[in-house]
């Protein structure tokens, strides 16, 4: 597989026909970036998002983020790895699972053991927990988005500049 260099860093220049994200519980990274995929590269490739746990509903500060820049994530329902074969989707049939915790990171690596299918860690802020004020929260948020806007793009070509597959 060729690459290009974007920021210094190397991406591969073809998406991949299939990603799965996913985090702690879907309902804040893993949908995040769920959603900036598919607004940057449209439907072309399948994305989806799992959690280790699916025990939230979506954060309402994610969709307020998110909402900001076009991506809508008041719709989204969080699952879980357990739940996702019972959704219709297999983790084998992924080309590219993205961990955004060390938790997801440890059980996507766990299920795939035995698949032939690549696992990539990349450690996004948890905004969770941060900021005292309303303000404060959502600039925390954005902080995620952001980072995993900029790590898509890094990883997978400017938005509107979409590799051929």
């Amino acid at each position: 597989m060729s690459v290009y260099s974007i920021s210094g860093g190397e991406v591969a220049s073809t998406l991949p026909s299939s990603v799965l994200f996913c985090c702690d519980h879907n309902s804040v990274r893993s949908p995040m970036a769920e959603g900036i995929m598919k607004k940057y590269y449209g439907h072309g490739t399948y994305v989806q998002s799992v959690g280790v746990r699916n025990d939230r509903e979506i954060d309402g500060f994610s969709v307020a983020v998110c909402n900001e820049i076009g991506v809508l994530l008041d719709r989204h329902r969080v699952r879980s790895f357990d739940e996702m074969e019972d959704w219709g989707d297999d983790l084998s049939g992924f080309d590219l699972i993205v961990a955004l915790s060390p938790a997801s990171q440890r059980r996507a690596l766990e299920l795939t053991r035995f698949f032939h299918l690549d696992v990539e860690y990349w450690p996004i802020l948890d905004p969770t927990g941060l900021g005292e004020t309303r303000e404060a929260k959502l600039a925390a948020y954005r902080q995620t988005r952001d980072q995993i806007a900029r790590h898509i793009a890094d990883r997978f070509g400017p938005p509107g500049e979409r590799p051929a597959r």
